[in-house]
């Protein structure tokens, strides 16, 4: 009997070629049985190079497929709401990428879909499952550093530092652009995973390069984010200071920094060409000097691969087998998205506004359908 039993929809062949297919793949429950691409060449030729039966340029073809039974999305963001509407009205089980849509209330809308077709639905927040990591989470829950006084994170990347670098739906506000949604919906689920929900915030957000050259050397002008600047203050009362970028040349990496009455514990990264690759955790109590605390080996990959994001990829593709095999959602699955979205919300809100901007309860927000400006 095959084991890999849970057919799979690989939509996007940008992230999707490089780790949806490989991950998936490699799990020994999941099979790749379909790709999408809007172009149905380069649908076929994914399909030919990665040995997958079915190629598609349309989702009612993906869902309509009966060996079909889970799809995962990897599109620009833009498209994500109404593809990830048509898989979960086709009662298919859902892996989608961050940032989870344009708006909260599309993620809520999708939220309340998953549940009542009782799909599971998981988000690709990857570092939950990435050892350095893991083990930062259990230290800092042992009450590593006591009482919280300061969060201090910063995610200082040179991605689009190229002003050269082409224009693209990257570059586009209305279409899910900017570093604010690449990399702070992953800081935004990251803090709720590890210090709780967050009670308000303020943000900046910033544009440092207004034009980009399209594919024919034109250039078109950038409206979204390329850094940001957000203040959030924890339910708890514990201060915690942002600072995001991608266009930083020889930016300092990725850093969270935990201050408070019996120590400090640390996370970094440095390492600019793979954001998994190179994190480790160092800690100090009593004022004594920072130390790198090992990774046990209970934490590690079984296996590691050149693109850091495959190995923690396939931990979420594990828990999203778990679900649907339990019939039962899994962290991190929509309700986090949900989360992590809102906040981007508040953020835009907050930047229009100038002023700190409440965060409404998570659960309260789930079930009225109030809006959120952005």
């Amino acid at each position: 009997m095959n084991d890999k039993n849970i057919g799979v929809a690989v939509v996007g062949t940008g992230f999707g070629k490089k780790i949806h297919i490989p991950g998936l793949q490699a799990h020994h429950k999941t099979q790749v049985v379909a790709i999408y691409n809007p172009d149905l060449e380069k649908a076929k030729l994914v399909a030919s190079n990665h040995n997958i039966v079915h190629a598609f340029n349309t989702i009612e073809d993906i869902v309509s497929l009966p060996e079909v039974s889970a799809v995962t999305i990897s599109t620009p963001p833009f498209l994500h709401y109404e593809m990830a509407k048509q898989v979960l009205s086709a009662g298919k089980h859902l892996l989608l990428e961050k940032p989870t849509t344009l708006t909260a209330q599309e993620a809520r809308e999708l939220y309340h879909l998953a549940d009542t077709n009782r799909c599971r639905a998981m988000m690709d927040f990857e570092f939950r499952y990435v050892p350095a990591w893991q083990l930062f989470a259990e230290i800092l829950a042992d009450g590593y550093v006591g009482d919280k006084r300061l969060i201090k994170i910063d995610w200082l990347a040179s991605s689009r530092a190229n002003p050269n670098r082409y224009w693209n739906w990257y570059a586009q506000k209305d279409k899910g652009g900017g570093a604010l949604g690449a990399i702070a919906s992953h800081l935004f689920d990251y803090i709720h995973w590890l210090f709780g929900p967050t009670k308000r915030l303020w943000g900046q957000l910033y544009t440092s390069i207004k034009t980009r050259p399209d594919s024919l050397g034109q250039f078109k002008p950038v409206d979204a984010d390329d850094t940001c600047n957000i203040t959030l203050e924890i339910a708890d009362g514990t201060p915690c200071q942002t600072c995001i970028s991608s266009v930083t040349y020889q930016g300092r990496g990725h850093w969270v920094e935990v201050y408070g009455s019996k120590g400090t514990l640390i996370i970094g990264n440095p390492n600019q060409q793979d954001y998994v690759h190179g994190f480790k955790v160092w800690g100090s109590q009593n004022g004594a000097a920072l130390a790198e605390i090992p990774i046990p080996d209970r934490l590690d990959f079984p296996k590691v691969y050149s693109d850091g994001r495959i190995a923690p990829f396939i931990r979420v593709v594990d828990n999203w087998v778990k679900a649907i095999e339990i019939e039962k959602s899994l962290v991190p699955s929509l309700r986090e998205g949900v989360c992590s979205q809102l906040l981007m919300d508040l953020t835009h809100q907050s930047n229009l506004t100038g002023t700190w901007v409440n965060v409404p309860d998570l659960d309260d927000f789930l079930k009225n359908s109030s809006s959120v400006s952005s």
